[in-house]
This record gives C-alpha cells, sequence and structure tokens, in this order.
C-alpha cells in the first residue's frame, strides 16, 4: 500500500511554481521539494569553478565531485552544496541562466535523480520543476502544468528585480523568457512539456490563493484526505 501522497507541479520558469508549490505545502503540511533549486546549486559550483558550461563533457565529469543536499529547517528548504548553505545565493539570474543550460546534460539530471525520487518515497511532497510529472515522479497521484503568459511572468520578474534594486527593461525580461522556454522545451534530454495526464492551469489572471486552492481541490478530487 502506498503510504505517501505526491503532487507534481511543472511549467515554464517564471510561472510561479515556487511561490505557489510552497504555499500548497505549508497548508497540506507536505514538504517541498524546489528541483531548480538543486540544478542552481550544480550551476553555482560550476561558475564558481569558472567552468565552460558549454563543454557538457566537462560538466559531466565534475557532476560527481559536487554534493547537493537538501534540508529543511522549520519547514523552509535549504540548499547545501559541499557543505555550505547556498539558499540565498540561488536566485541571482547568472545563476538561473547557467542551471537551464546544464540542466539539459543528462549526466546533471541522473546525479540529483535520486535525491529527488528518495525524498517523493518518504515523505508526502509537493515537487517542481520541468520534468517531475513526465520522468521523475511519473507515478505521481496529482500532476499540474502551471504556467503564465511571457508577459506576465516578465512583469512578476521585473517586479522581483525592482525590489531588489535592479534595473532592467521588461521587454529584455521577456526576451530572456521566451529564450530559455525555447531552450527548456526543444533540448535533447527530459525537455519541457505536459504529461498526458496532468491537469493544464494557466495562472495569467489568477491570484496566489486562487491557484492554491485549486491545487488543493485538484488533489482532493484524486484522492488525498484532508
Amino acid at each position: 500500500m502506498k503510504k505517501t501522497y505526491n503532487i507534481a507541479i511543472d511549467g515554464p520558469a517564471g510561472a510561479g511554481k515556487s511561490t505557489i508549490a510552497r504555499r500548497v505545502a505549508g497548508e497540506l503540511g507536505f514538504i517541498y521539494v524546489d528541483t531548480g533549486a538543486m540544478y542552481r546549486a550544480m550551476a553555482l559550483c560550476f561558475l564558481r569553478m569558472g567552468a565552460d558550461l558549454k563543454d557538457q563533457e566537462l560538466v559531466g565529469e565534475q557532476c560527481g565531485k559536487i554534493k547537493v543536499d537538501i534540508r529543511y529547517a522549520d519547514g523552509v528548504q535549504q540548499v547545501l552544496l559541499n557543505g555550505e548553505n547556498v539558499t540565498d545565493q540561488l536566485r541571482a539570474e547568472e545563476v538561473g541562466n547557467a542551471a537551464s543550460t546544464i540542466s539539459a546534460y543528462p549526466a546533471v539530471r541522473a546525479a540529483l535523480l535520486e535525491l529527488q525520487r528518495n525524498l517523493a518515497a518518504s515523505s508526502n511532497v509537493i515537487m517542481d520543476g520541468r520534468d517531475i510529472g513526465t520522468l521523475v515522479l511519473p507515478d505521481a497521484d496529482c500532476k499540474i502544468y502551471l504556467t503564465a503568459s511571457t508577459r506576465v511572468r516578465a512583469v512578476r520578474r521585473y517586479k522581483e528585480l525592482e525590489a531588489k534594486g535592479e534595473i532592467r527593461s521588461l521587454e529584455e525580461i521577456e526576451k530572456d523568457i521566451i529564450d530559455r522556454d525555447n531552450r527548456d522545451m526543444n533540448r535533447d534530454t527530459a525537455p519541457l512539456r505536459q504529461a498526458e495526464d496532468a491537469v493544464y492551469l494557466d495562472a495569467s489572471a489568477m491570484t496566489i490563493d486562487q491557484v492554491v486552492e485549486r491545487i488543493k481541490d485538484l488533489a482532493a478530487e484524486r484522492g488525498l484526505e484532508v
């Protein structure tokens, strides 16, 4: 008998996956697993090394020397890179773009896949990423494909950067998002796509509260007892 309940959320960058998943996890008492943060941690390591991210062979060779761990403090995910807590360094634009590049490499994905699946097997989790419902957790109880228009996602990112004192043009941010979507959807390994049994949820005109309630309803419809 299955002892855990898993919710998988996939979707493009900036769709609000992390914010939504964190909220849902808190309200359901689940563990939130931000797989993107794992890839960002590995990307951060390569950036620190000054490695050529386009050299797939080099990146693959170094993967075995990089250790990414997940810990939870007061229910909040902390990401450790070779023992160092790097959680507060993972949202930089440079790190995100680097993560998008290396996440296309099979060696990188294989290095993190076991950790992700072990977490899901041992606890009730909500996990977000690009290939959770299609590859990481193909048997997840509830699958969501969460998206929003590129303009809505760009506006959200613009406001995030503005709050940090970073000013970039909205058009430039949207172009970056479109480029990243293309990379994620057209990569050879585990491309971003909607799982056949996932519910398509466009949050462009929805509030965070509305999206959270919708996902909770979908989970309940698929057997979650709350």
